[in-house]
């Protein structure tokens, strides 16, 4: 494969962020197919981690705001630098996203002392479709852009599109899905799980999620995690459907504060 030519601009601005964070933004450019965004928000007191956000949205879309930027504040406060990417859509052609998200990890690393970022402690974090870009991200990438742990929140794992959300297959592997079985297989990220290389993951979902669901897509990659000897912890909540990100009980999902919990206790122990 043709690999796009990237090049980078840094805008040197401050844009909105909370008292516990400076937030600057800047932009990948593909110099042939438009661009995907990279918000990074630095923590006042930082310990060396850094979160890069992979929003969901079905490959047709970004949920920027609840699956995004709302959860700069939350890393902050821990001392994490918190990166939300605006990736490209595939429309059929997975290398958009899958290089937007190889450059997202690449440059975090590689500007790693500028933010003051410990390179072997940078993970990656991805809500539904984000959430199969993220997970897509930690089996298949090679060792220089691959994340030390991921966090998935409701992910499409599966692209066989009878057991998953149908249309993040149709957007992520086109019309080519129809008659080729071994790359469904190959994008399904349950099955492209590697013993002591896929790193770490937590999952969170509910157990009432009717549009990607939880047994075949987060229970399944976290049963092969298990199964290769990898770290990996599940939340099943018992409500809650989908797409629920950073939105708390008087949004509609009442076990925000115990998810909060679950994933601080978890980022802690490592």
């Amino acid at each position: 494969m043709k690999k796009s030519i990237i090049s980078f601009a840094l805008i040197l601005f401050a844009i909105s962020a909370s008292a516990q964070s400076t937030a600057r933004k800047f932009v990948l450019k593909n110099s042939t197919d438009g661009q995907s965004e990279l918000t990074c928000y630095l923590p006042k007191k930082p310990t060396g981690r850094a979160v890069v956000d992979c929003p969901g949205g079905g490959y047709s879309h970004l949920a920027m705001d609840h699956e995004g930027h709302q959860w700069a504040e939350y890393f902050n406060k821990q001392g994490i630098a918190y990166f939300v990417l605006k990736y490209r859509m595939p429309k059929g052609d997975r290398n958009i996203p899958l290089s937007d998200a190889y450059q997202a990890m690449r440059t975090v690393r590689d500007s790693a002392e500028v933010w003051h970022i410990n390179k072997k402690d940078v993970g990656i974090m991805g809500f539904s479709a984000g959430g199969h870009l993220a997970s897509s991200v930690s089996t298949h990438a090679d060792e220089a852009v691959r994340p030390n742990f991921s966090i998935l929140f409701y992910p499409v794992i599966s692209m066989d599109e009878r057991i998953t959300h149908k249309g993040s297959c149709v957007n992520f592997l086109g019309e080519e899905r129809k008659t080729n079985a071994k790359l469904v297989e190959e994008w399904s990220n349950d099955k492209a799980v590697r013993p002591q290389v896929t790193p770490r993951a937590i999952l969170l979902m509910s157990s009432d999620d009717k549009v990607v669901p939880p047994v075949t897509n987060g229970v399944a990659y976290y049963t092969a995690m298990n199964k290769a000897g990898n770290e990996c912890t599940l939340h099943i909540y018992p409500s809650g459907g989908h797409g629920w990100g950073f939105r708390n009980t008087a949004q509609g999902f009442r076990y925000h504060v115990q998810m909060l919990d679950d994933l601080t206790t978890w980022l802690q122990h490592f």
